[in-house]
Parts: C-alpha cells; sequence; structure tokens
C-alpha cells in the first residue's frame, strides 16, 4: 500500500479530532471522536486515559475507511512540553513522551505525541510535534515587569500564530523570517504576537490573565481591584483562577461566551452588549498598537486569525483602529490541523530538519 497520507492528532478535554491530508494538503478526513463521560470518570489521571483514546482512534480510522499502513507520517499538537525555547518541528521519541507524562500541566493535549508515536512505531514511520503553545522565544526586556520575582512568560497560540505568518509572508512572497508581523488570535481565549524575523519577541500569556480580555477571560485587570475583589469575596486561589480565566470577559458582562448570541443582542438593540463588545474590539487593537511600538513601527502586516475573526462586526471595528500600522490580513478560523501537517510534511519533504525536544536552561541574552 502506497504510503501518502498524513495523519493528524489533536487531543481535546473530552474528545480528540483527527484529520488526514494527502501530500497535495486536501483534507480527505475531518473527524472529531468523542470520549463518553463514563469512560472519562473511570481514569483518575488524564494520562491513564491513554489506553482507550488509542483504541477509540483506531476504531474510528477504519470506520471510515482509512488506515495506518496509508500514512506517511503522523502528527500531533504539542503539549506542555516546558520549558521549550525554539520553534519548529520535533521529532516524538521516548524523551518527550517522559517529559510528557512528567510534566506538572496536566492537559490532554500531553497525550497527543504519545499516541502519535504509538500509531507511528506500529509502521515504522516518524511522529512529530509542532510549534507547541508553550513556546517561548521572548525578549529578555519582555519578561520583566514591575515587581521582582514576577516575570511575563508564554503560553499562547503559537502553532496558530506562526502559521499565519508562514501565509502573510507567502502572500508577500517572502519568507517568514523576513518579515515583521504581529498577528491576533480571537477565541475563548486571545493571543496577540510580535514577530520578528522569524522570531516572536513578545506575546501575551492569554492563560495567565495577560493581555485583552476575551469571550471567557478577564485579561489585564487593575492589581488593587483584583485584590479588592478576593478579599472582599473571601476567595481561594483556585475560585480566583476560574474567576478570571473561565468567568470573565463576555460570560462576566453578558453571561455568555457566544461571540454570535452576543450579536443578535446588539441586533435586538441592547446597547450595554454592544458597548463590551465594542471594549473587547478596542482593547484587541490597542495590544496591537502595544506591540506596534515594540516593533519600533517598522511592521510589515498585521494577521487576524481564530473563531472570532469570523464576526465581520468585530474585524470591522479592530480594522477602524489598526489599519493605519500595517495591511491587515484576515484568516477567519482554527488553523492548527494544517499547521501541523504542513508542518511535519516540510520535514518529510527535507525542506527542513527535524528538532529534537531536550530540557534545557534558558539560552542567556543580555539585552533585548
Amino acid at each position: 500500500m502506497v504510503r501518502d497520507k498524513y495523519l493528524i492528532i489533536n487531543t481535546g478535554s473530552t474528545s480528540t479530532k483527527i484529520t488526514i491530508f494527502t501530500e497535495e494538503g486536501e483534507k480527505i478526513l475531518d473527524k472529531n471522536v468523542p470520549h463518553s463521560s463514563e469512560e472519562i470518570v473511570k481514569h483518575r489521571e488524564i494520562q491513564d486515559q491513554y489506553g482507550f483514546r488509542c483504541e477509540n482512534l483506531l476504531a474510528a480510522l477504519g470506520g471510515s475507511g482509512f488506515s495506518l499502513h496509508e500514512m506517511a507520517a503522523i502528527g500531533a499538537r504539542g503539549g506542555a512540553l516546558i520549558p521549550i525555547y525554539e520553534d519548529g518541528t520535533f521529532l516524538v521519541d521516548d524523551y518527550m513522551c517522559q517529559a510528557l507524562t512528567d510534566t506538572p500541566v496536566k492537559h490532554a493535549a500531553n497525550l497527543g505525541a504519545q499516541i502519535a508515536k504509538n500509531f507511528a512505531d506500529r509502521e515504522g514511520i516518524h511522529a512529530y510535534v509542532v510549534d507547541p503553545d508553550v513556546l517561548d522565544e521572548m525578549l529578555p526586556i519582555a519578561r520583566i515587569c514591575g515587581l521582582k520575582g514576577a516575570t511575563r512568560s508564554a503560553q499562547w497560540h503559537a502553532l496558530s500564530s506562526k502559521a499565519v505568518v508562514r501565509k502573510i509572508a507567502g502572500e508577500m512572497e517572502k519568507k517568514h523570517n523576513e518579515i515583521t508581523a504581529i498577528v491576533l488570535h480571537i477565541g475563548g481565549g486571545v493571543s496577540v504576537a510580535l514577530h520578528v524575523n522569524g522570531r516572536t519577541v513578545d506575546v501575551n500569556n492569554c492563560m495567565h490573565g495577560d493581555g485583552p480580555f476575551s469571550p471567557e477571560r478577564a485579561g489585564l485587570l487593575p492589581s488593587i481591584e483584583v485584590l479588592n475583589l478576593v478579599f472582599e469575596k473571601h476567595m481561594n486561589l483556585d475560585q480566583v483562577k476560574k474567576e478570571l480565566v473561565g468567568r470573565g470577559g463576555l460570560v462576566s458582562h453578558l453571561g455568555t461566551n457566544d461571540a454570535r448570541e452576543v450579536e443578535r443582542m446588539i441586533g435586538q438593540g441592547d446597547c450595554y452588549a454592544e458597548l463590551v463588545y465594542q471594549a473587547m474590539a478596542y482593547n484587541f487593537a490597542k495590544h496591537i498598537g502595544a506591540l506596534a511600538a515594540a516593533g519600533k513601527g517598522k511592521i510589515d502586516a498585521i494577521g487576524i486569525t481564530g473563531g472570532l475573526a469570523h464576526s465581520d462586526m468585530l474585524i470591522r471595528w479592530v480594522k477602524e483602529y489598526v489599519s493605519f500600522l500595517a495591511p491587515v490580513y484576515v484568516y477567519p478560523g482554527e488553523c492548527e490541523m494544517e499547521a501541523i501537517y504542513l508542518g511535519v510534511k516540510r520535514v518529510e519533504h527535507g525542506e527542513e530538519e527535524y528538532k529534537l525536544y531536550r530540557k534545557r536552561e534558558r539560552p542567556e541574552e543580555c539585552s533585548g
């Protein structure tokens, strides 16, 4: 059987997405494989879900008329490979799988690479991950904040953001490491990243409340207001985290994280919904502007991607603020599966070399 297809795996909390691409880039399978709550609760730790998820995915592949024998390589979304300081496509080996088992950040995404290696080993092919979301290439000057001992770090939409830079560079007939671009990824969380000649020199940590508010996250807040909230409501650490990360943003103001519902409310004349939605766009634009200053005004392009990029209303408002800075390119929707496929294919076709993940200290740099 000819091996001319690529299997891409993205493990989520209650389901696993699998996509198959051809050599030509055609998507011939795009399937979400649900994992029942009964299966999930049987396993105390996320790592314990590894076995049944493998079985479910193999059954889903076979039921869709495909086999591992057809695959040239397998890709997965990177998990919490902390620390990781360089981008690219990484070969999944035993060292990486052990690191994903041992990481203190327990998330279903950690299972993807392990499953990919299991499947690849059966066929004598390679498995890879591409641009994990914990990728941290920030400059030293961007890490410093106003309290010693508290530093900025990166947890963001690295995979989609890096892919958008490549797309923009292609449209400009340049290479991705020849341009300076700001990429806004807008979904349940929001990341705004400054890419300079292939390196992401500054980006907000969208998991730690850094950056603009989003449908579910509170974003940057006046620190005294946060302290007042904590002490007035006698909240513990877990309660505060849930308030800021899952119950912030549109959820806090309007009771929903669904932008379509917010736009319906606006269409019915809800002035407060319109104000909050405009404020979110304003915050997106303000952070783009801040990174434009960090890039010394030499910005070649601005990219916008993610699920909320489908909102014509929201995109129009953001463009009104930032179009003077650089041309704006909009790529609505999620492009993670395609980005993994393209990273895997570049390596498999010899266009770039794969990297090996090893735990290392942060490279020493003296200035920004």
